[in-house]
């Protein structure tokens, strides 16, 4: 007898490029994919390429967890440098 399917998936690959990350954004800010989509997670993962139903699910909790990490106050907002390269609006639109 074959073993199970559930002993053949792999476990959560946490490695997002970039590309991945924003591809899989993409996908869940389309209405094509909503949470009411049937087969939501095999089309976001196969929109994003080389993750699992599994993955994206997971990472869309992971996002979830940090959203409400971030709304709750339990995680600053970054206070960025100004550099020299940065200008007010005002002085590059001439004003």
């Amino acid at each position: 007898m074959g073993s199970s399917t559930l002993s053949k998936q792999k476990p959560y690959d946490p490695c997002w490029t970039p590309k991945q990350n924003k591809v899989f954004e993409n996908a869940l800010a389309i209405c094509k994919y909503d949470k009411d989509t049937p087969e939501r997670w095999y089309n976001v993962a196969k929109a994003v390429g080389g993750k699992s139903e599994d993955d994206v699910k997971r990472h869309c909790q992971i996002l979830l967890e940090d959203l409400r990490h971030i709304e709750s106050g339990h995680v600053p907002i970054p206070i960025y440098k100004s550099t020299p390269t940065t200008f007010p609006l005002s002085t590059t639109l001439g004003r």
